[in-house]
């Protein structure tokens, strides 16, 4: 818990120590040797791990735009009897629906037009679409949820509250959470990464909040990874500026902004201080970072010869990997385009082809180098798509709306059960459903949770308890209270966990 009073009795007791030899490459050989938990706002500051960590650090590839679990995971073959009759009542049940279709007569059941094949991971198998053709071939790897919910039923406040754990912008992201919590273990590097994959169906904008540090120190943002002009905007030397121009210019102003700290013992002032050596050590380790010559062709191969084009989704997925060999703890990967109203075939076929691929060999390539089991790999959207279709329905073209109520997430390797599948759905993928088929009413309250179910507050408490984070522990006291990822909710999915 973050204690203003304590940390400014640190901070003074800390410019004993440091003094004005603590400025420009002398904060970085001195971070070398003490490790970042001397400074201000690193993990350790905040009493380090919980517990043992299963995972050292998290690739999220998050589907934005909300992916039709219908047609990827959840095989419904009832739904074919069902062609265009109206979703029976009491399966909708008075839920919400959006303004989008809350003017439509009826609400036709759409039946998926994609074939899907079962793979026998366990007694009750699994279920793939054939618009994942290559993730199935790894499904013996993957944690497959189904009874995934939100409480968000449009795009925006649900992004923002699968990312910060809040419908309401300005509170923390999840890797932010991770890098206040866990520090960094590259010091070349941020703890936290983000890529915008380009896709051919770019609807909803993506606003940088969803990887914003919200009231933490604004060390713990997440650093933009661009394809296209410098890989990290303002991070190159301008025409005329020389490395040695710049060392002596972050010299300069670290010397200032000392002054600055050692007046008011504000520990935004070091994080700045840290911030400006980060940028200076990225100048070099960024660019050989980008640079994929080394390589082999093999590797290329498995992710498909969309890896050679900078900013596809398996060139992201690539970098991810080289990323996570390099130390950084957090890594996140959107690709926009999943908010299929109309037209679903065709978006989300073309979506199917950016992802599948890459999103396989990810995981056959964290295995072949040994780095999977500490590694978890997440892939989701923020929601997924109705049981009914929104506007025409045939046989070949039809579109979804949102759907909060039960949608599928996987999770691979990072101490998750290989080869699962959790929770199911009712007859017409709307409701969650118990063993034996009845729909169930999940609520995420304090210190409730029902089983089979996973809320979006139990997915990100998982996910920190798999990375040594106590979520209930993990907190930071801002405008007298003390705020965490899950607010006043979240379950540990045990049941997930190897």
């Amino acid at each position: 818990m973050n204690d203003p009073l304590r940390e400014h009795d640190l901070l003074l007791t800390r410019r004993q120590l440091f003094g004005k030899g603590a400025l420009g490459l002398g904060t970085a050989a001195m971070a070398q040797l003490l490790g970042p938990g001397a400074f201000a706002g690193s993990g350790e500051a905040h009493g380090g791990l919980h517990h043992a960590p299963k995972a050292k650090r998290v690739i999220y590839l998050f589907m934005s735009g909300g992916p039709s679990h219908h047609d990827l995971w959840d095989y419904k073959p009832k739904m074919q009897e069902m062609f265009g009759q109206d979703l029976p009542e009491h399966v909708r049940d008075g839920q919400r629906i959006t303004g989008m279709t809350s003017r439509q007569k009826t609400l036709p059941v759409c039946p998926s037009k994609y074939p899907f094949t079962q793979y026998a991971n366990n007694d009750r198998g699994v279920y793939v679409s054939s618009l994942l053709p290559h993730t199935a071939n790894v499904v013996k790897e993957l944690c497959i949820v189904h009874s995934t919910f939100t409480d968000a039923i449009n795009h925006d406040p649900a992004i923002t509250y699968i990312q910060t754990g809040s419908q309401i912008p300005g509170r923390p992201s999840l890797g932010a959470w991770l890098s206040y919590g866990l520090g960094s273990m590259n010091q070349n590097l941020p703890g936290y990464i983000v890529m915008l994959a380009k896709t051919r169906h770019a609807e909803q904008s993506i606003f940088n909040r969803l990887w914003g540090p919200g009231f933490l120190s604004a060390e713990h943002q997440g650093v933009l990874l661009r394809s296209e002009g410098d890989s990290v905007l303002y991070l190159n030397n301008p025409a005329g500026v020389s490395r040695a121009d710049r060392r002596s210019q972050l010299d300069t102003l670290a010397a200032i902004n000392q002054g600055q700290h050692e007046r008011y013992a504000d520990p935004e002032v070091l994080s700045r201080i840290q911030q400006h050596e980060m940028a200076y050590r990225m100048q070099t380790s960024i660019p050989e970072l980008m640079d994929l010559s080394d390589e082999s062709e093999s590797t290329m191969a498995l992710y498909g010869e969309e890896a050679r084009d900078p900013g596809s989704f398996a060139a992201c997925c690539l970098n991810a990997r080289r990323l996570a060999e390099r130390g950084v703890r957090n890594i996140q990967i959107f690709h926009r385009g999943w908010d299929a109203h109309g037209g679903l075939p065709r978006e989300h076929e073309s979506q199917c082809k950016d992802i599948d691929q890459a999103s396989a060999a990810l995981i056959v390539d964290l295995k072949q180098r040994g780095m999977l089991d500490d590694t978890l790999v997440v892939w989701g959207g923020e929601f997924g798509r109705t049981a009914y279709c929104q506007g025409g329905l045939t046989r070949k073209n039809y579109g979804r709306d949102h759907h909060p109520r039960c949608f599928t997430v996987w999770m691979a390797g990072g101490g998750v059960k290989a080869g699962i599948t959790y929770g199911q759905t009712d007859d017409y993928g709307y409701n969650i459903a118990d063993a034996d088929g009845n729909p169930m009413k999940p609520k995420p309250e304090k210190d409730h949770w029902t089983p089979g179910t996973m809320h979006v507050h139990d997915l990100n408490a998982t996910i920190l308890h798999l990375l040594g984070i106590d979520h209930k522990r993990l907190t930071y006291r801002y405008q007298s209270r003390d705020f965490r990822l899950t607010d006043v909710h979240g379950h540990v999915m045990h049941d997930l966990i190897a």
